[in-house]
């Protein structure tokens, strides 16, 4: 739900037209017995590291229906701006980072069904600041790439859209004050809140909603279905459920 957007997507249709190569199909990872994924790692409680291990709702999401195929799995962690255009570098076969599924970014992706629905909140040290129309002539942070930041970039009125690398940077900007609000994920800032339920952070109003998938390059429909059949296998027996609710207290899966 996070994130990332038109720079993105278009690094990443250009790679498709300049790259011959294609993420693996799924009948070579079968053959291999093992799936090659890859993540953030910077934005919990979906994706980050706890000490050396990565982990997170996404991580977990990913190696169960990793399982469910049959496969072993391998991690690899960059910076999110580089996680869909290494789809078309061949670099892995399936990306989880919630992205936001966007017309934009099925033009240079094709995306699994939706793991969990969610969606930008404003979150200020103010509390006047609620509303979309509390952010007239205000300075919002947000993170770079992200749907956040074109969804914020129409919103009437805003100041200035600052960005900032990680959404953890944007909170940081937030907290000192260099900015009036912060534009995040609900469950980033649920999360945020009860581990620092003292640093005085408030949050507003919904700017939107959106469902978020796994990536696969585009066009690898195959494995797409495979990884579809194994999540609603697993969103059916509960499995998705019991994650959810480890990280969330409550079922995060789109209804």
């Amino acid at each position: 739900m996070k994130k990332k957007f038109f720079a993105t997507v278009a690094a990443a249709v250009a790679l498709c037209a300049a790259v011959s190569v294609q993420a693996r199909p799924l009948d070579a990872i079968q053959k291999a017995g093992s799936i090659n994924m890859a993540s953030e790692g910077q934005y919990a409680p979906f994706n980050f590291f706890k000490g050396k291990q990565l982990t997170g709702y996404e991580i977990d999401v990913a190696e169960a229906v990793a399982k469910k195929m049959g496969l072993k799995h391998e991690w690899k962690t960059v910076g999110f701006d580089a996680l869909l255009t290494g789809l078309a570098q061949d670099r892995w076969d399936l990306v989880i980072a919630s992205h936001g599924i966007t017309e934009e970014r099925a033009k240079a992706v094709t995306f699994t069904l939706p793991h969990y629905c969610s969606g930008g909140i404003i979150v200020s040290l103010n509390p006047a600041i609620k509303s979309a129309g509390d952010l007239a002539g205000k300075v919002v942070a947000v993170q770079t790439g992200t749907s956040y930041l074109e969804h914020v970039k129409h919103v009437p009125g805003v100041k200035e859209v600052k960005n900032f690398p990680t959404d953890e940077a944007a909170r940081s900007a937030l907290a000192s004050k260099r900015v009036d609000a912060w534009v995040t994920d609900r469950f980033v800032a649920k999360e945020m809140l009860a581990k620092a339920p003292k640093a005085g952070f408030k949050t507003g109003d919904m700017l939107f909603i959106e469902q978020i998938a796994a990536a696969v390059s585009k066009g690898n429909t195959p494995l797409a279905d495979a990884y579809n059949t194994a999540l609603k296998a697993l969103i059916a027996d509960g499995t998705i459920k019991a994650i959810s609710q480890k990280y969330f207290q409550e079922d995060v899966t789109c209804k």
